[in-house]
């Protein structure tokens, strides 16, 4: 497992957790948090970014990411931290929170991710959510599994099995042009306004292979979790100070399913950035979580 820490030893610990799954820290993390005040711990997930082995599904569930992250915490002798993650960064902070809720000193989640089918769904299905915004982009996606009678019947399940078996080809031709698909969706429908420096074309190959390989095996497993897992545990996070910063037009996590947390939560607060889409990179989101840790660090709880 790949590690990095900065910021002052001293500070108050943060722990930053990727995207994905298989987005990598890729040196990308510091940005939110004041170095003074911030012992700041980042780590590659497995399979992905300098972890090894790379690329590998072996034991790589959500389950054994969660074990990591308490290996970790203990390795580096911290009894209780703040936890920082973005789409399926906030998807594991949540997992982790309730299975270790008095090792979790506060939750700062972006891009909500619930991991429940109907997220699934409104990324991957013709008639979910990102599908029927981004139709031009939808079809360069799906066109490397379905023809176009199929297209609109397919079910969430059966295009990650399809993506799966063309990531698996012995042909690097099909496997590469699958991975770049993958990949290309996600970036085309991550801004409000599309960025065209989002893609297979700009991304190193070892970027594109993991985040398309590793994000098909979570979604192809639901996110090794059972349906509806978060909501319904939502009572192990009542003493975990919980901020939620979601934009108003993310089509890759639909904005309701921070709406339903915050609601579910008995102390949270929620802001929906009116001018975002889903990138942290975003003025509004990343201007909020600044503007979150740098209250924080003030706070009380500290």
């Amino acid at each position: 497992m790949h590690v990095e820490t900065a910021g002052n030893p001293n500070g108050q610990p943060v722990l930053f957790l990727h995207g994905g799954p298989g987005a990598g820290i890729n040196g990308n993390y510091k940005w939110p948090f004041n170095p003074d005040q911030y012992f700041i711990v980042a780590f590659d997930q497995r399979g992905c970014g300098n972890s090894s082995p790379f690329g590998s599904l072996e034991n790589n569930t959500t389950k054994h990411l969660i074990d990591d992250i308490e290996a970790l915490r203990k390795h580096l002798q911290i009894q209780s931290w703040t936890v920082f993650g973005g789409s399926w960064g906030a998807t594991l902070a949540l997992c982790y929170a309730i299975a270790h809720p008095t090792h979790v000193k506060q939750l700062v989640l972006r891009g909500v991710f619930l991991a429940r089918q109907q997220d699934f769904d409104w990324f991957l299905q013709a008639n979910g959510g990102a599908a029927q915004v981004y139709p031009d982009a939808y079809e360069d996606f799906i066109s490397q599994v379905a023809n176009r009678t199929e297209r609109p019947n397919m079910r969430s399940a059966q295009i990650t099995q399809r993506f799966y078996d063309k990531f698996a080809s012995e042909n690097t031709q099909v496997s590469t042009d699958a991975l770049n698909a993958w990949f290309n969706w996600e970036g085309a429908i991550s801004k409000l306004l599309p960025d065209s420096h989002l893609s297979a074309q700009t991304a190193s190959n070892q970027q594109v292979k993991s985040l398309a390989l590793l994000e098909c095996h979570y979604l192809q497993h639901q996110c090794f979790i059972p349906e509806n897992y978060i909501l319904d545990n939502v009572q192990a996070l009542s003493n975990i100070s919980t901020h939620i910063v979601h934009g108003r037009y993310d089509m890759v996590c639909k904005v309701a399913a921070a709406y339903e947390l915050n609601n579910a939560l008995r102390n949270s607060q929620l802001f929906i950035v009116d001018n975002a889409g889903h990138s942290a990179s975003e003025k509004g989101i990343k201007a909020k979580l600044i503007s979150i840790m740098n209250d924080l660090a003030k706070s009380p709880l500290n």
